[in-house]
Order: C-alpha cells, then structure tokens, then sequence
C-alpha cells in the first residue's frame, strides 16, 4: 500500500510527487496512459529553487486499485469526475488541491467524511508531461481541521510547508479570495495584474464579501493589500489556459463558485459577474 497516492500529474501533482518521491515516501501518481508511459520511461525533470534541479523517477499507474495512506486530488476542476474513476482502491485519507470549493460536494459523495479540504499555494507550471518548472522558492499547502498528521508528516519531511489552516470554509475561502481577482481581472484583459490591478482589487472585496457570509473569516483589506504586494508581472493559469486555447480553463470553478455563492446569498457581484462575462467570451472565441 502506497503511503502517498497522487491523483493528476500536472504540475502541482508532479512537483508534490517528485518532492515526496525524493524524501523516500512511497508515493504513487495516477494519471492516463500516455502520460503513465513516459514517467515511466523517464521520470520527471524538476526545475525548482526550493527542491532543486534533476530528474525524479515516478512510480506511475492508469489507476489506483490498492489502498493508499492518503490520497492527493492534484487534477483541474474540469477533470474532476473524470479523474475520479481511475481510484479503486479506497484511501484513508483525501485531501484535494483544487482551486474553488463546489468539488467537495463532488468528492464527499465519493469518499464520505475521509474528505479534509486543502489547498496549495505554489507558482508553477508544466513544461511538458515530463518537466515542471517551479518559479518561487514557496510551496506551500494549507490543510484544514482535523487536519491529516501521517500525510502532514511526509509533506513536510519533503520540505514542504503545511499549514493548519483552521475550519474548512476558512480554507477554501482564503484561497478563493486571493486567487479571484487574480485570475479573472488578468484573463478577462489578458494581461499581466500591472495593468489591471484596480479590477482585480474590487473583485478580491466582492470575494471576501461573499466569503463573509459563508461564514469564513477573510479579511478583505488584507487581501487587497497582498494583491498590492505582488508585482506588476504576476498572472494566473487562467489566463495562460486561455491564451493557449486551452478547454479545460478553471472559469467556473473560480468566477462562476463566486457568483453562485453570492446569488445564494443575494449579495451584488457586479465586478465580478463583469469579468466572467468577458473571460467566458475570450474562450467562446478561442
């Protein structure tokens, strides 16, 4: 039985996998066939300033059909379902690193109450199936109560940090609310936050508006000061996802989980409803 199981090798998955891998954690990483076959031939080249450069061999497999010791969801909202039927065997534990909140409905109905949410916070990206480069020396991911100590363990014996981060909705909501304004103010303009910071900023309020009457305690100011924070040439996969035509962009797990939330509970998201509007045409388009 695999102590680790990673379900999604794009980067996220890949560099958790790789880390972990490297630390001596018998981890295994699921995902389609054609990708299961070049892991296997070669490995993942992993370009990062906090884990370090070189090639990684992954254990690799189209499906999980053993128990595992905790199960990391590292696929795309769009992929979610999908993923899901490559897991046979039953972990201990499940711990998604999706961006939004609607996929724990989806995952609870799958796995019950072994579910613990969580979230990662790393800038980088896939080069190719086999190479991801890691851009900021942080990889980080936040883990809500009741908290998972084995995986905790492992993560953290890989170098990365994990953090307590307290309820659930406090976890998925303080992730949501960074990440908003970000994504859909520089994919709506495609655009780098430099030039779209006032947008960005009035979506992180609405966000944290929303957030508020979910019951998760966010700071909005906090927020938007993190957002003034970052320089003038960050952006999001949101955008990237679009600029290269890419299907499977996270739009309604990121605009459209706060616009359902704040429907629900009659709040104005005007800024927001704006940008996903344009975000939805710039991928209409292509």
């Amino acid at each position: 039985m695999p102590d680790v199981a990673i379900l999604g090798s794009g980067a996220v998955g890949a560099l958790v996998g790789a880390a972990l891998t490297r630390a001596g954690t018998d981890t295994i990483v699921i995902t389609r066939e054609p990708t299961v076959e070049l892991l296997r031939r070669t490995g993942v080249l992993v370009e990062s300033p906090l884990l370090g450069d070189g090639h990684v061999p992954l254990r690799a497999e189209a499906r999980l059909g053993e128990p595992a010791g905790a199960l990391l969801v590292a696929v795309k909202a769009p992929h979610l379902v999908a993923a899901l039927e490559r897991i046979e065997g039953e972990p201990d534990v499940v711990v998604p690193l999706l961006n939004g909140v609607d996929h724990m409905a989806v995952l609870r109905a799958r796995f019950g109450e072994r579910v613990v949410a969580g979230t990662a916070r790393v800038q980088a990206h896939r080069e190719s199936p086999t190479h991801v480069i890691h851009r900021a020396p942080f990889l980080t991911i936040a883990i809500a109560q009741p908290g998972t100590p084995a995986l905790t363990r492992a993560l953290a014996a890989a170098g990365i940090e994990v953090l307590d981060g307290g309820a659930e909705r406090d976890v998925l909501w303080a992730k949501l609310s960074r990440l908003a304004g970000l994504a859909l103010a520089t994919a709506a303009a495609d655009a780098p936050l430099g030039a779209v910071r006032p947008e960005a900023e009035a979506v992180a309020r609405e966000v944290a508006a929303v957030a508020d009457a979910e019951g998760a305690a966010i700071d909005a100011e906090q927020i938007v000061e993190e957002l003034r924070g970052l320089p003038d040439g960050a952006s999001s996969s949101l955008r990237a996802d679009l600029a290269a035509g890419r299907p499977d962009h996270e739009l309604d797990a990121i605009g459209g989980a706060v616009l359902h939330h704040a429907e629900r509970h009659r709040l104005p998201a005007p800024r927001t409803g704006a940008l996903v509007s344009r975000v939805a045409r710039r991928a209409a388009a292509g």
